[in-house]
């Protein structure tokens, strides 16, 4: 039998439990527009009832409140970060591509349309007078802004790819600081949760970090249960958190978390002819890393599509070839030269024209990795490296054994990157240059003087990219002797001979030598090789810029395409989640006033059973 007083417990037990709605609902009101909040409930439940052992059974014991949850749908979580990652990604590429596509466009004055058919026109005027010096030194000079434009061209693309570089490792610093947080995060709402409690605001705070975090790079939460084990039935309260990125990297383990630390390459570590110094590799390390201690826990694989995020955008910017790369078979070893063959197979590597290995880089060896030195080809379908015999970081000879019988293991420089980043486009530019400069100086070193005299070659490359008025150049031997072809030839170097810019007199005009000074055979052949020779994929000389931009005004309009589609459904995912987790002022209003009455009629319950109480005690017989 309950007490006489069991009715004030009940009004009492409402009381707390319309005080508590109130109090949630109030705080809701207050994070209305605070990021990240999600929108509370008080849950609660009939309080467990007591046998009275009358003929009515049970008397209902009041409401207990048994937590304050968040509302919140791990569903439309996953689903806004998914779509976060890709965001990410192609709003890097959008910017980055439409830099590239602003560089390339012919602005009317110093594009390379404009260019070349100003040097066409030039070449015109020295068939009107082929021994006039003036038309000739014209001509050299319209040549010569040309070469000034691939050198520009250059410096605009090893800056975007600086630029590019500087922004992975502030990206790899934020995503750091983001996993040093969360751990952070991590034990506060453990302590919190250990006394039986929810730490809600904490657990918002925490997964707005992961929200943030999943524009970086692709993201994957794990929460599970720690059970206690002494006592296996035993829930302790505690969670064990951890965050996995990039498709199976741990960056995050309840309280500690892993670093993603930004290394860079030494000059002899290049993958590319034209990469800049100091491209960062990322390594994974230790929370508590210190710079140049090398403890690392591994790699970070550079070219894993699941990498996601802006990350994997400017990766992608930074490295992409189009899957051009080197690649090929290991042959015999000579263990007295150092020198290990490899044979290809891809036409593109037996094309010295579109070459873009480094004189010295990093070449992986099955599963090693070494240092080579430099490099031969034999015109075929053979490379041949020397490897470098001392450990750079250790002093010590290099350990070639595991090469004596590594024949046809798979020989890689570099990864295959399918997209088309800054090296694509350096790449796309020394072919035109290789080709277009080989046509050009076939001709000219074919032909004669206005006075009679063997012509001699008009473009070169300088041998160290210089301001010297007089730069070491290559000579034409150098340019057609050798298996390297025109390799020497990059955008960066490509010069008009430094002799030809001094004296346009050197310049081949003549076809015939008997003819006399006006005769311009040799300037016609010039002329219809520009017009017609097809020397870049498919196209004349002139037709090169439209070629590349309309590369880069594709990639562009990809690239603005899915960002703006990812950026709608960034929105709309996110309007779907509010309906869930947002505050709702008016439903918030509602509730106020409903909680306010549950209020009100448990007080009217509490005064109305004290005036009972009252007449029972005091009124009713001595």
């Amino acid at each position: 039998m309950p007490s006489q007083f069991f009715g004030l417990n009940i009004a009492a037990s409402g009381l707390r439990a319309a005080n508590a709605a109130m109090n949630t609902t109030a705080n809701n009101i207050s994070n209305t527009n605070t990021d990240g909040y999600s929108r509370q409930k008080v849950e609660q439940e009939a309080a467990d009832a007591l046998r009275v052992f009358t003929t009515y059974g049970c008397a209902g014991a009041g409401v207990d409140t048994v937590a304050i949850e968040r509302i919140r749908d791990e569903f439309y979580d996953r689903r806004y970060r998914d779509n976060e990652k890709l965001y990410g990604e192609y709003s890097q590429k959008n910017y980055y591509q439409s830099l590239v596509e602003q560089y390339l466009d012919d602005n009317g004055e110093t594009g390379f349309s404009t260019l070349f058919s100003r040097m066409q026109a030039n070449l015109q005027s020295v068939m009107t007078a082929a021994g006039t010096t003036t038309t000739k030194a014209t001509y050299v000079a319209s040549m010569t802004a040309i070469t000034d434009y691939f050198n520009t061209m250059s410096i605009n693309l090893q800056n975007l790819q600086n630029d590019i570089n500087l922004e992975i490792k502030s990206t790899c610093d934020a995503i750091n600081s983001i996993a040093e947080e969360v751990a952070s995060l991590n034990e506060q709402i453990n302590i919190v949760e250990m006394t039986g409690t929810t730490a809600n605001d904490l657990r918002d705070t925490r997964d707005l970090l992961i929200d943030h975090l999943s524009e970086y790079i692709s993201v994957s939460v794990r929460e599970t249960d720690v059970i206690d084990e002494n006592d296996p039935e035993r829930d302790t309260g505690a969670t064990r958190y951890e965050i996995w990125v990039a498709g199976g990297q741990c960056l995050v383990d309840t309280y500690s978390y892993n670093k993603l630390v930004c290394v860079a390459r030494d000059e002899d570590e290049s993958i590319n002819q034209n990469d800049i110094t100091g491209l960062y590799n990322i390594k994974v390390a230790r929370s508590n890393y210190e710079e140049g201690s090398g403890k690392f826990i591994s790699n970070f694989d550079l070219d894993n599509a699941n990498i996601g995020g802006k990350l994997y955008g400017l990766l992608q910017m930074r490295d992409g070839n189009n899957q051009k790369f080197f690649n090929g078979t290991s042959g015999a070893w000579n263990p007295l030269t150092h020198t290990m063959t490899v044979s290809v197979s891809n036409d593109y590597l037996k094309d010295m024209a579109q070459c873009t290995l480094p004189a010295q880089g990093v070449i992986q060896i099955g599963a090693r990795s070494y240092e080579y030195t430099g490099w031969t080809y034999d015109g075929d379908s053979n490379y041949t490296f020397t490897l470098d015999d001392t450990d750079d970081e250790t002093g010590r000879a290099v350990d070639f054994s595991r090469l004596q019988s590594r024949t046809y293991d798979t020989v890689n420089i570099g990864k295959s990157i399918d997209y088309q980043g800054v090296p694509y486009y350096q790449a796309q530019m020394n072919e035109w240059i290789r080709n277009f400069a080989r046509e050009v100086n076939n001709i000219t070193t074919t032909g004669y003087t206005s006075t009679g005299e063997d012509g001699c070659y008009m473009l070169t490359g300088d041998r160290t990219v210089s301001s010297n008025t007089s730069p070491a150049q290559y000579t034409f031997e150098e340019l057609t002797t050798t298996n390297y072809g025109y390799y020497y030839l990059t955008a960066d170097n490509f010069a008009v001979y430094s002799a030809m810019e001094h004296n346009a007199n050197i310049l081949a005009t003549k076809a015939d030598i008997t003819e006399g000074d006006d005769e311009f055979g040799n300037i016609k052949k010039l002329g219809n090789m520009f017009n017609s020779k097809e020397i870049f994929r498919g196209a004349t000389s002139g037709e090169f810029l439209d070629k590349i931009l309309a590369d880069a005004s594709l990639n562009t309009s990809n690239a603005d395409t899915m960002e703006k589609t990812y950026s709608g459904l960034r929105n709309t995912i996110e309007n779907q989640r509010l309906s869930t987790s947002g505050v709702d002022e008016d439903e918030e209003a509602a509730n106020l006033v409903k909680f306010q009455n549950a209020y009100t009629l448990s007080s009217k319950v509490v005064q109305t059973l004290t005036e009972m109480y009252d007449q029972l005690i005091l009124n009713t017989g001595v």
